[in-house]
């Protein structure tokens, strides 16, 4: 979610607002202020302007010049506003001067000049005309028609300001805040943003909750910043609209309410905004505040992304990989991560990287990959850092380092992400790129068990099974090994079933050990098929020979497990549970004989003596007799 804008963005905004006429009767009452009598009709009034105006008269002149800029009774027409403003400005008309200032500065009826608008605005403002006085402070704030001068820009702002027009003061206020010709004074700012905002100005009203935000030159205050937003949120301000979404969204200075925060976002994400259109996403995403919708997630998100708004970006990727409210892209993915990570957005840099590394959506590159992590754990990103880690550990497109590896694990871990801290605990158990120390892997692994990580779950549970670095407990590393299993972690699954198998820290029980070894071999855990095997074979926790003996053995045969192999030939050669095959027994026999079984060694020996098979060969029987004798098996010593 975007935070707060804790800048002033609404700063020195220009009075070009023209004091218009906007009726009838406001004709009417002009031309009594100069005759006294009331004309029966407009027209006749307006004829009666005309020819009060062509005879010299300053007011009439300015009155009708704007008639014509607004176009009230008589049709609209810049030009001759510029000619009566012009008429009744050359006769020193402080209000004249200033209309035709703003007509040079828009470049309404005459051609845009500002070396023309501060010329009128100049002679208006020395006569003490309030607006006048605040344009002429913008014109130098922003050296437009004159050089840029912060000394001249605060001069005229405070006499606007101290005549109390509300944008000077507000004009004044920024800059006392940022010490632009004034000595800096949050105070001084204050102070003044609070007598506009008080006159109603929605700039001052947003800048001083800013002020009430952070503390400056009065003490902080969620609620007064909240008012302040408030009322310039109501005028239609985008970033009080914005910034008060998140008040209510983060519950300070109001209570929490995430309806209230997606009535705020809705506001502005409607007008365009592309920050507030990524807070929408996230609010459906999340389901806060509305229905939750991925579809409106990644419609909101998408508007916001496609005005380059990079958290936008980043997480319209995320929707694009894992098919979240779009149909599932890799391509897309990449897309949008780019666009966001060439923005110097870390988390998509990060993100950018695992799809280079991983193949997704581009080619496999480690080169991209370490590019892009390097760019995010650069900015501070842990899961960049880790993974940066991972590849020096594994020596993937750079040269293999431990040291470099635990350097960033480091950086990772201490920023709390479980899976580096993990891999620093693996590093100080190893005692690689570390003097090894099992009192410091046992820190670290505990640091990611605590956040529900299975890898450390599960070494933290070895750790205590062994006695490494913690005093020795049974119940300990069942604690933590059950925590991994019921998470789905294989290994730990296996552990379990060991520690129920042999009574460790549990009551002995078989039918708990087949749960958990079950488990671990659906996984294709060899060892747990192999473990699964042997219960079965001699019937513990199952009836004996069960069915689902043959069908663990052969699970772990296939996965090129020798004994496993050995006993599954076995069973084919004696036709337990299985139908006999003696050509099957050769093949599994083979299998693990090639591994180095000494067991299958001799029973493909015995095979190839009998003929069972195979043809029979006495040559092939002492090959395999005399590989098994090798490796010390006395019945195979005993055939030679």
């Amino acid at each position: 979610m975007s935070n707060l804008l804790y800048s002033n963005n609404s700063l020195q905004r220009e009075h070009s607002c023209l004091p218009t006429i906007h009726s009838k009767d406001d004709v009417i009452d002009l031309f009594n202020v100069q005759q006294q009598n009331i004309p029966k009709s407009s027209e006749e009034a307006i004829q009666l302007l005309h020819d009060e105006a062509g005879k010299g008269d300053v007011y009439t002149q300015c009155g009708l010049g704007r008639m014509y800029l607004e176009g009230i009774i008589i049709n609209q027409s810049d030009e001759e506003a510029v000619k009566w403003f012009t008429k009744s400005a050359e006769q020193g008309d402080a209000d004249a001067q200033y209309n035709l200032g703003v007509m040079f500065e828009e470049g309404r009826g005459v051609p845009k000049s500002d070396v023309e608008a501060v010329k009128w605005y100049t002679k208006s403002a020395e006569q003490g005309y309030a607006d006048a006085q605040n344009n002429l402070g913008v014109m130098f704030d922003n050296g437009r028609g004159v050089p840029q001068s912060d000394e001249e820009s605060v001069k005229w702002y405070t006499k606007s300001a101290e005549q109390g027009n509300a944008e000077a003061q507000n004009n004044l206020g920024v800059m006392f805040e940022e010490g632009r010709g004034v000595s800096q004074s949050d105070e001084e700012a204050v102070k003044w943003y609070t007598k506009s905002a008080e006159q109603g100005d929605v700039d001052a009203q947003y800048n001083l909750g800013v002020m009430h935000l952070n503390g400056q030159g009065v003490p902080q205050s969620d609620e007064e910043t909240v008012k302040w937003f408030t009322k310039s949120a109501e005028q239609g301000d985008a970033d009080a609209q914005y910034n008060l979404g998140v008040m209510f969204e983060e519950g300070r200075g109001v209570p929490k309410s995430d309806v209230e925060a997606v009535k705020w976002y809705t506001k502005l994400a409607e007008q365009g905004d592309a920050d507030a259109q990524y807070n929408l996403g996230v609010m459906f995403e999340e389901g806060r505040g509305v229905p939750q919708s991925d579809e409106e997630a990644v419609k909101w998100c998408t508007k916001s992304a496609e005005q380059g708004n990079a958290n936008a970006q980043n997480i319209l990727g995320w929707m694009y990989q894992n098919g979240t409210g779009v149909p599932q892209s890799y391509e897309e993915a990449v897309k949008w991560f780019t666009k966001s990570a060439e923005q110097g957005f870390a988390i998509a840099q990060s993100n950018l990287g695992w799809m280079y590394n991983n193949g997704r959506g581009v080619p496999q590159s480690y080169e991209e990959a370490f590019k892009w992590f390097k760019k995010a754990a650069e900015q501070g990103d842990a899961k960049a850092q880790c993974n940066l880690g991972l590849m020096y550990d594994e020596g993937k497109w750079v040269p293999q380092s431990d040291e470099e590896a635990v350097r960033l694990y480091r950086k990772a871990a201490e920023q709390g992400l479980a899976q580096a801290q993990n891999n620093l605990g693996w590093k100080y158990q190893t005692g690689l790129g570390v003097p090894q120390s099992d009192e410091e892997a046992v820190k670290w692994f505990t640091k990611a068990a605590e956040q529900e990580n299975s890898y450390a779950q599960d070494n933290l549970g070895f750790m205590y099974l062994n006695g490494r670095g913690v005093p020795q407990s049974v119940e300990e590393a069942v604690k933590w090994y059950r925590k991994a299993a019921e998470q789905g972690f294989v290994d730990a699954q296996f552990n379990l079933g060991f520690m129920h198998l042999n009574g460790l820290g549990v009551p002995q029980s078989d039918e708990e050990a087949i749960k958990w070894y079950r488990k671990a071999a659906e996984q294709g855990h060899t060892n747990a098929q192999f473990n699964l095997e042997f219960l079965f074979d001699y019937g513990r926790g199952v009836p004996r020979f069960d069915g689902e003996v043959v069908k663990w053995f052969r699970k772990s045969a296939e996965q090129d497990y020798a004994v496993a192999q050995n006993n599954l030939g076995w069973m084919f050669h004696i036709g337990l549970g299985i139908s006999q095959s003696d050509t099957d027994a050769v093949k599994w026999y083979t299998k693990a004989a090639e591994q180095g079984n000494a067991s299958a060694q001799y029973n493909l020996g015995e095979m190839y003596q009998n003929g069972q098979g195979v043809l029979q060969s006495r040559e092939e029987a002492k090959k395999w007799y005399r590989k098994a004798a090798e490796q010390g098996n006395t019945d195979a010593k005993s055939r030679l």
